[in-house]
């Protein structure tokens, strides 16, 4: 009897030790969607990144990763082509308050751009944050990011910065504030495009008042982006006229286009939140395909509001 008794105990122990291991079972497969597709999501980013670096141009260009200094020149290719699909312009604001070049004796290496403090300023294409710092005499609070496309851009005299040293950032992303900080007698963004750590004038590349890119390609070449960077800001009152570098023959010379050839520009479309490449494509009569192939992305690909893609 008393036999009976103890296996029959220590069958009920068993029983009793079992239930939280099925218990820890039964959680672990009801484990909530919305972890997972986060970590898919992750996954996904992750994998377009690394693609995106292995592509990179930059690679070729730089030899060093610092977080110590912004801008330090190195030797600069004979010629370059530089992607400028894919971007978003770093503001909404259309008015330039300072031009690229000579101002009040010294050069001014960027362009200033009117924002107010808090405003947001967006990365213009996908890349790595190179520096995070405050410069009380200079930039103030600023950002530089390399992206996988050669440039380097500086953002400068922001209220607050929204990202790190050595994080990746997409097209689009906030990446802070506007502010009035550092050397600067008025909230607005000070805004450099470097090549190897020499300044080039943005309006070669960007066009703040129509806010889009001057072309989708920019050939950089080593004996004319000096005079094309000049001509451009010569150009830059008449409104009818811009400078587009061609990439497509590397042999033919920065040419001007006048406000007749509208009817042959590019169009684009200014991602909102919600948008879709199926629902972008079905708006303009196009495909997904042609989206892609038009703007360098996969169907993958996930759209930042406020990235600005071509439809046409």
């Amino acid at each position: 009897m008393i036999r009976k008794f103890k296996t029959a105990v220590i069958v009920a122990l068993m029983s009793v030790s079992a239930l939280p291991a099925a218990a820890q079972d039964l959680l672990a497969r009801q484990a909530p969607i919305d972890r997972k597709m986060k970590a898919v999501d992750s996954v996904a980013l992750s994998r377009l990144i690394e693609t995106e670096q292995m592509g990179s141009p930059a690679a070729d260009l730089y030899d060093d990763w610092n977080n110590k200094y912004a801008h330090r020149a190195t030797e600069l290719p004979d010629s370059f082509r530089i992607d400028l699909r894919g971007f978003c312009m770093p503001t909404t604001s259309r008015v330039l308050t300072s031009n690229f070049g000579s101002r009040w004796g010294r050069q001014h290496k960027g362009l200033d751009i009117k924002v107010y403090i808090g405003d947001t300023i967006r990365a213009a294409f996908s890349g790595k944050v190179r520096m995070v710092k405050y410069e009380a005499a200079g930039y103030g609070k600023y950002v530089v990011i390399r992206h996988y496309n050669g440039l380097e851009t500086i953002y400068g005299h922001m209220s607050k910065q929204l990202v790190e040293e050595d994080q990746e950032v997409r097209a689009g992303d906030p990446i802070g504030l506007g502010g009035n900080t550092g050397r600067s007698t008025g909230s607005h963004l000070h805004f450099e495009t470097r090549l190897c750590g020499v300044a080039l004038n943005p309006t070669l590349m960007f066009d703040f008042v129509n806010q889009d890119v001057v072309s989708d390609f920019y050939m950089f070449r080593r004996d004319t982006y000096q005079s094309e960077g000049r001509l451009a800001n010569s150009l830059r009152g008449v409104g009818a006229q811009k400078v587009v570098a061609s990439a497509d023959d590397d042999n033919r010379r920065a040419t001007t286009t006048t406000a007749k050839s509208k009817t042959r520009k590019a169009r684009y479309h200014k991602v909102r939140r919600g948008d879709t490449l199926g629902a972008i494509a079905r708006r303009f009569g196009t495909s997904v395909n042609a989206l892609c192939r038009l703007n360098g992305i996969s169907k993958s690909s996930r759209l930042m509001p406020g990235q600005r893609l071509r439809y046409n």
